[in-house]
């Protein structure tokens, strides 16, 4: 005969044990859209997202920002362009872009170009390849650009880009000291002959000199005698040369 506590307590049912299963599949359904590399954690007092770290370093920032790549090159002769500068440059280094400044007026070149290289280490190589050897015949200046200057009022130097008079008679003046302003040059000129307008170009966003600049006149006589009267002669300290644009 049975005893009393097996009618109670059925054996095959006492060592069941219920625990929920409720792990990844149950997420799954809540979050069926989830990214793989967002990550779910449970916690008792509430839910947490964690990114993962691939995630968190897969936007990396630039080894180096472009200014530290950015070349300035002078005195380069007017002939060379974009392609050939390039050409030039390569040899020493992987280049990303170079840029011949010309003049807005004129269409010549400004003597100066911008080279961008693809890395710190190529502009660092082709600076110390490049610097004071010669292109045509010219020593060329390399060293990476100067930033351009902050509280410069651009629309300042604008305006007064502005009242420049453009000519088809105009000199080139180059070689100009650092302190010569466009009213000091024109003042110069003018002391033997009739000056239209005069005007120093400047480094591109800033205020500094690019130690050249141009001279209009009313005839093509006033430029012969002004490059005939002017050209070799001292201005704040430097012997300038005076030409045709």
């Amino acid at each position: 005969m049975a005893s009393m506590s097996s009618l109670i307590s059925p054996p095959n049912l006492t060592k069941l044990s219920f625990k929920p299963q409720l792990k990844q599949p149950f997420l799954q359904i809540l979050q069926p859209n989830l990214p793989k590399n967002l990550i779910l954690s449970s916690r008792p007092r509430k839910l947490r997202l964690s990114v993962a770290a691939e995630e968190r370093t897969s936007t990396v920032a630039s080894p180096s920002s472009e200014a530290d790549r950015r070349l300035y090159i002078g005195n380069i002769p007017r002939t060379v362009n974009n392609d050939q500068l390039k050409q030039i440059v390569e040899e020493h280094g992987a280049v990303e872009k170079a840029e011949v400044m010309y003049d807005k007026y004129s269409g010549r070149s400004r003597r100066f170009a911008f080279v961008t290289m693809k890395t710190v280490e190529d502009a660092n190589a082709a600076i110390e390849k490049l610097n004071g050897t010669e292109i045509g015949g010219r020593e060329i200046k390399v060293n990476i650009t100067e930033k351009p200057i902050a509280q410069v009022d651009l629309s300042v130097l604008q305006a007064e880009d502005s009242l420049y008079v453009d000519s088809p008679h105009k000199v080139y003046v180059g070689n100009l000291a650092k302190t010569v302003t466009s009213d000091t040059l024109k003042k110069f000129f003018s002391e033997k002959g009739k000056v239209m307008s005069a005007k120093v170009s400047r480094l591109p966003g800033t205020s500094k000199s690019g130690g050249f600049g141009f001279v209009s006149f009313s005839s093509e006589e006033e430029v012969e005698a002004a490059i005939s009267s002017f050209n070799n002669s001292m201005l704040e300290g430097q012997q300038i040369r005076v030409n045709k644009a």
